[in-house]
C-alpha cells in the first residue's frame, strides 16, 4: 500500500512534541511572551504609542539609528514595506525607475514583483547568483541605476558576505558611479561577528539601510529603515500612503526593544557555534555545507537525498529520539539532492558536536537504507527458474 505522508499540521504537532529543536532560537509561548512584555512595560513605565509617535517607539528608532550610524530611523510593520519605500524614494529622487538587484534578492523571488506592480520599477540583475555582489559587478552595468540593493548577508546563497576589502571596494564603486547603495540588512545583526567591525562601520557608505526587528532580534514582527533625516521624513509620508502607520505599534516595538542588547550580545557565540557545527557536518558523507566556512551564524546544508525521503527520515528521528533537526526542505537543481537552511541560535549552544554529528549520521543512515519492500534484484531472482 502507498505510504501516506503526514500533513503540515501533523508535522507541526510532531515538532512541538520533541524535547529539543536544533535550529534557531528558542521561542516563548504567546502567554510567556506577553507576560514578559507586561513586566517590561511596567518596569519601564511604557505608555501607548499613537500612529507611530510616543516615547517607546521614538526612543527605539533613535537607538537603532545610532547603532547604524545614521541620522534617523523609522519603524514599519514589515520589511517588504520598508524596502519598497526605500526603492521608491531613490527612484523619485533620481527620476529613474531602474533598480539593481542580486538574482537571489528577496524582492525578486519572494514578493510577487511588488516593486513593479506597485511602483512600475524595472529591475536589472547585478552580479553572479552564486556569490555576493562585488564592485566589478556594479561597474559592468552599462546603464545608470536609481539605487543598488545589496543584501548583507545574502540568505539564498547560505548567508554569504563579501570580505571587508570587497565591501569597501563596492562602496567606492558606488560613490564613483554616483549610485546610491541600499542595504537589505534583514540579517545585518549577524554580520558583526564576521567583520569584527561596528554596525555603523558596516553600514557606512550605504545611503539607506533596512533591518529586521525580528530576524536576529526575536521581536514579534516589524522592520526599521534608516538614513538621512530628509530621507526618513519622506519615508514617513510613504508609510502612511501604504497603510503602515498603525494606530499602535507598541507590542511589535517592545518585543524587539526589550531584548535588543541581550540578543546582539549572543550572536558572537552563535557564530562560533556555527563554525564548529559546520565543520562537524561537513565530515559526514552525503552532506555539503554552503559556504564551507560560514560567514554568519547561518549556512545551508545540501544533502544527498530526495526531499520526501529526507523529510521522512527527519520525522522518524523526531518520533524515536525527540530531536527536531531542521525545518523546511527544498529540492535542489541536482536531481536527488535537497537543501535546508541552518540558522544557529541558542538551541544549538546546548548540543555538543558529538551529539550533532551522531544525529546527522543517523539521518544519513536512514535515507540510505534499502526499501523494505525488496529490491529489483530480489524480484528478478525470485522469478529465476
Amino acid at each position: 500500500m502507498p505510504v501516506i505522508s503526514p500533513t503540515d499540521e501533523e508535522r507541526q504537532r510532531l515538532r512541538l512534541a520533541c524535547s529539543a529543536e536544533l535550529n534557531g532560537f528558542a521561542e516563548p509561548t504567546p502567554a510567556q511572551w506577553f507576560e514578559e512584555m507586561a513586566q517590561w512595560a511596567r518596569a519601564n513605565e511604557v505608555n501607548h504609542d499613537r500612529y507611530g509617535s510616543g516615547a517607546l517607539i521614538n526612543d527605539f528608532e533613535a537607538k537603532v539609528a545610532e547603532v547604524l550610524g545614521k541620522a534617523s530611523a523609522l519603524f514599519l510593520p514589515s520589511g517588504v514595506m520598508a524596502q519598497l519605500i526605500a526603492l521608491q524614494i531613490w527612484a523619485e529622487r533620481r527620476r529613474l525607475p531602474r533598480i539593481g538587484l542580486h538574482a537571489t534578492s528577496h524582492l525578486l523571488i519572494h514578493e510577487e514583483q511588488a516593486y513593479q506592480a506597485l511602483f512600475q520599477l524595472q529591475a536589472v540583475t547585478v552580479g553572479n547568483r552564486l556569490r555576493p555582489i562585488l564592485a566589478s559587478d556594479l561597474l559592468a552595468i552599462a546603464e545608470p541605476l536609481s539605487c543598488l540593493v545589496t543584501e548583507l548577508p545574502a540568505r539564498e546563497i547560505g548567508g554569504q558576505l563579501p570580505d571587508w576589502d570587497e565591501l569597501q571596494a563596492l562602496k567606492s564603486a558606488a560613490k564613483d558611479t554616483d549610485t546610491p547603495l541600499h542595504m537589505d540588512g534583514a540579517r545585518l545583526w549577524e554580520t558583526r561577528a564576521f567583520y569584527q567591525r561596528s554596525y555603523a562601520q558596516i553600514a557606512e557608505g550605504f545611503a539607506s539601510v533596512y533591518v529586521s526587528a525580528y530576524k536576529g532580534l526575536g521581536g514579534i514582527a516589524g522592520a526599521l529603515l534608516a538614513g538621512d533625516a530628509d530621507f526618513i521624513e519622506q519615508a514617513r509620508v510613504w508609510r502612511r500612503r501604504l497603510g503602515g502607520t498603525l494606530i499602535k505599534q507598541g507590542p511589535m516595538v517592545m518585543s524587539a526593544a526589550m531584548g535588543f542588547d541581550r540578543r546582539l550580545a549572543m550572536l558572537e557565540a552563535c557564530y562560533q557555534r556555527a563554525l564548529s557545527a559546520a565543520g562537524c557536518l561537513s565530515t559526514i558523507c552525503g552532506i555539503r555545507v554552503l559556504p564551507r566556512i560560514p560567514q554568519v551564524n547561518m549556512f545551508h546544508l545540501y544533502i544527498d537525498a530526495d526531499r520526501q525521503t529526507l523529510l521522512e527520515a527527519r520525522d522518524q528521528i523526531a518520533r524515536q529520539e525527540g530531536y527536531w533537526l531542521f525545518n523546511d526542505v527544498q529540492a535542489c537543481d541536482v536531481p536527488g539532492w535537497s537543501k535546508t537552511e541552518y540558522y544557529v541560535g541558542d538551541r544549538l549552544l546546548a548540543v555538543s558536536d558529538e551529539q550533532l554529528t551522531a544525529l546527522f549520521r543517523r539521518l544519513m543512515g536512514l535515507v540510505k537504507e534499502p526499501p523494505t519492500h525488496g529490491t529489483v534484484g530480489a524480484d528478478l531472482s525470485a522469478n529465476t527458474p
